[in-house]
């Protein structure tokens, strides 16, 4: 009888703890909302500040002509627009992406230089390209522009480009089997040099980042093309491109050009869909004509353009350089010394005013110690 009374007050002891032990637990399930974490999946806030960087490939030389390495942001001074800077970044920065465009003129005025341009371009692009993030590209220009190869780091397909380069009247005797390969032609009639740098630089370089160059092998002498000079310049500048102008001079009678209208299958053709890919030009190039661009009449010779002062023009407004092929320079070294300059430019970088105006700003480095030459572009636009 005992036992039965103790058994109701065990039972209730029993459930008071119980109780006790699950309102205990319970209690911190419910924090407070400040420490609540987000849903999975739910978007993060965040501030995005975006600070324009301009920055500048720079190659300095001694008064030997010998390239310099040891210099520091300190032995510069900078201005934009006549205006002093600071410079935040400097380095001599090898691992960036590089960029290269071999542009080769293939009117009949070089067909004496054809074989050893092949010969060193190989060469040159091997060396240049030793990475998977480099990469290069191969344009012929004569009385159309021609994109060869696209950008690829593939060696193969480079060196096969290489071997299409070509003068027109050797191509013609072949039977063209490349009407569906893809590859992108603008039709003019002369030597369409402005044409194949504005195609390089707008339509190729300028989507590109890291180190970007162009290599130009020609007399110099643009005829027909639509761009004119300072928009072949402009459109490098945009794409934060230097140019090495190369002149390798040939053969100075450029008659036959007016026979060359029905070459090729003519003025027809060019991208898909008119113009160069994406529609940039359908229909056709804007502007045009001589001394921009186009012909100059038969006859006046003393009026055509002087290819040396051309590429000398575009290398300086790039921050490139002008080399003349001469017997003591071989294309070969020309090429060695273009591959220097890439491996060892200093890589300077600043930030513009705030209050900047959209457009073409120019820029002014110099060395602070005598004696040294410094070369870099000589602006940029912003806004564009």
């Amino acid at each position: 009888m005992g036992s039965l009374r103790l058994f109701p007050l065990l039972c209730l002891i029993l459930l008071a703890s119980a109780l006790q032990s699950q309102n205990s637990s319970a209690a911190p399930a419910a924090p407070a909302p400040a420490a609540q974490s987000p849903a999975p999946g739910t978007p993060t806030t965040t501030l995005s500040v975006d600070v324009k960087v301009v920055t500048l490939p720079v190659t300095v030389r001694d008064k030997k002509g010998k390239i310099v390495r040891d210099l520091t942001k300190d032995d510069f001074e900078l201005e934009e627009d006549g205006k002093p800077q600071s410079i935040r970044y400097f380095s001599q920065e090898t691992n960036l992406p590089l960029t290269v465009g071999l542009l080769v003129d293939t009117s009949m005025s070089e067909r004496d230089n054809m074989d050893r341009e092949r010969s060193a371009s190989r060469s040159f692009l091997d060396q240049m390209i030793t990475r998977p993030t480099d990469r290069a590209f191969v344009i012929h220009f004569d009385r159309e522009v021609e994109l060869l190869q696209d950008l690829t780091s593939d060696h193969a397909k480079l060196e096969k480009a290489v071997g299409l380069i070509d003068t027109q009247q050797a191509v013609e005797s072949v039977q063209s089997s490349d009407q569906g390969s893809g590859s992108h032609r603008a039709h003019g009639a002369g030597t369409l040099l402005y044409d194949a740098i504005f195609l390089a630089c707008d339509e190729i370089a300028k989507k590109q980042t890291g180190r970007k160059a162009i290599v130009v092998l020609t007399d110099g002498e643009d005829r027909g093309s639509q761009e004119t000079l300072n928009s072949a310049i402009e459109s490098c500048q945009k794409a934060e491109t230097v140019v090495y102008g190369v002149y390798i001079g040939g053969h100075e009678d450029h008659d036959y050009d007016n026979n060359q209208m029905g070459r090729r299958g003519g003025m027809g053709g060019g991208y898909p869909g008119g113009g160069y890919p994406g529609g940039r030009y359908p229909g056709g190039y804007p502007g045009g004509g001589y001394p921009g661009g186009g012909n100059y009449p038969r006859g006046q010779q003393q009026n055509r353009p002087n290819g040396k002062k051309i590429l000398q023009e575009i290398a300086q407004q790039t921050g490139g350089r002008y080399f003349e092929v001469k017997k003591k320079d071989s294309v070969d070294d020309v090429y060695a010394q273009i591959a220097e300059e890439l491996r060892t430019q200093f890589m300077l970088g600043y930030t513009p005013p705030k209050d900047q105006t959209s457009g073409y700003h120019s820029i002014h480095l110099t060395a602070k110690k005598k004696d040294l030459q410094v070369q870099t572009r000589e602006g940029y636009y912003s806004g564009q």
